[in-house]
């Protein structure tokens, strides 16, 4: 008979995660502040912190995923279309350098290129892929990523659109009162999945190292 994975954690390694996530969105959102304060002419653009940060949160993503997929190999098929779906969003941040300097609509077939083929993937292998998930659907780690994942996709799009805010700041309505609205709930959101990504790095490795044990 195989080992079960050592899926459930300890209560203070769960407080000490817990704590550190508390501190991690506390700063992403105290960055956002000093962005406003103190950065005036980069503000809530490209070349500002908040856009910046979902970047380098999508980057890591996409490597924690690239290591749990080739190296700890657990739930390969799930994590393939998790890493597409992250490396397509982190091309799509990129939409404002890729069609200013390469070309127009250059991200779109980008993210076709990483898309169409992960999707052909994932169909053929359906039947591993259903197993995985599964597994994968009954954890924190799957919960944490569906947050972030209404929060980036579906909350932000709709707070931040310009009607909305329009008819509340009427007279006093400016393009930047939308921006600011809709970057910073998809920073919270990436973070959510960013956190979503480390706690599913910190399960493969105890799924690998239960096979490991009982190989």
């Amino acid at each position: 008979m195989s080992t079960p994975p050592p899926w459930p954690i300890g209560f203070r390694p769960l407080l000490v995660r817990a704590v550190l996530y508390v501190l991690f969105v506390g700063a992403i959102t105290q960055g956002a502040y000093l962005e406003a304060l103190y950065l005036p002419s980069v503000r809530f653009s490209e070349w500002g912190y908040t856009e910046f940060t979902q970047t380098l949160v999508l980057a890591t993503c996409c490597t924690m995923l690239i290591y749990i997929r080739q190296v700890l190999k657990v739930w390969p098929n799930v994590t393939l279309l998790l890493l597409a779906f992250l490396a397509a969003s982190l091309v799509r941040e990129q939409d404002h350098f890729l069609d200013t300097y390469v070309a127009d609509n250059t991200w779109k077939v980008l993210v076709a290129l990483i898309i169409l083929p992960t999707l052909f993937w994932v169909v053929k292998q359906r039947q591993r892929f259903l197993e995985e998930f599964t597994h994968y659907s009954n954890t924190f780690a799957f919960g944490m990523f569906t947050a972030g994942v209404l929060t980036t996709y579906i909350f932000s799009r709709l707070y931040g659109r310009q009607e909305f805010w329009q008819a509340i700041l009427e007279d006093s309505y400016s393009g930047t009162f939308k921006s600011v609205a809709e970057e910073v709930v998809e920073l919270l959101g990436y973070s959510l999945i960013l956190i979503a990504t480390l706690e599913l790095l910190l399960l493969a490795r105890r799924v690998y190292r239960a096979r490991q044990t009982s190989s």
